[in-house]
């Protein structure tokens, strides 16, 4: 398993080496004891899978306030997305800031993304399967999420956001000069 650094050091792009023959590929994508070696321990306790049908579907940014903040082990099951998390954790040296990594099946890349970020992506293949692992379950009462399209964060989604398919609950959420940050005030 290869653990690489992203544009902000606590995100983590994982990719786990696959052994392949003429039947197909098989890959260990995840291994406590070679991430604990890695200086990656995360209890996980859940497991998601999504399917996003409609090529441009946007989930995001979304979170989980404390005490159930997750952290985040991302790939796809089939097609491609890319993956974005944005650091909100105040008085974090990259608050504010945002990665975004491309992830495929094909690949099989991972992004590991730590608690007091938020995480969104946005389909590049029609019929994409997102998995993710995560640390603390889910609590309806914690979730939470910020625009996609804040102007504070002019993240590049590379696509026209009148192309992007989106939840309700997605185009309604707050921008960041109106959200209260769960994870700290800011500094």
């Amino acid at each position: 398993m290869q653990v690489d650094e992203t544009g902000i050091p606590d995100v983590k792009l994982i990719i786990p080496r696959r052994f392949g023959d003429a039947r197909g590929w098989f890959s260990e994508t995840w291994n406590a004891g070679a991430m604990r070696a890695a200086g990656l321990d995360h209890a996980f306790v859940q497991d998601n899978h999504s399917l996003s049908a409609p090529l441009f579907t946007l989930r995001g940014l979304h979170y989980q306030a404390p005490p159930f903040a997750q952290t985040k082990l991302v790939r796809v099951g089939r097609g491609r997305i890319l993956d974005v998390a944005v650091d909100v954790r105040p008085g974090s040296s990259t608050y504010r800031r945002w990665v975004a990594v491309e992830l495929s099946s094909d690949l099989g890349e991972q992004l590991l993304i730590p608690q007091g970020f938020l995480h969104g992506f946005l389909t590049l293949e029609p019929n994409t399967e997102v998995l993710y692992k995560v640390d603390a379950p889910y609590d309806r009462g914690s979730d939470g999420a910020v625009r996609f399209d804040d102007p504070d964060l002019a993240i590049d989604w590379g696509v026209a956001h009148e192309d992007m398919m989106l939840s309700e609950k997605d185009m309604s959420a707050p921008f960041l000069c109106d959200w209260s940050n769960p994870f700290g005030a800011a500094v």
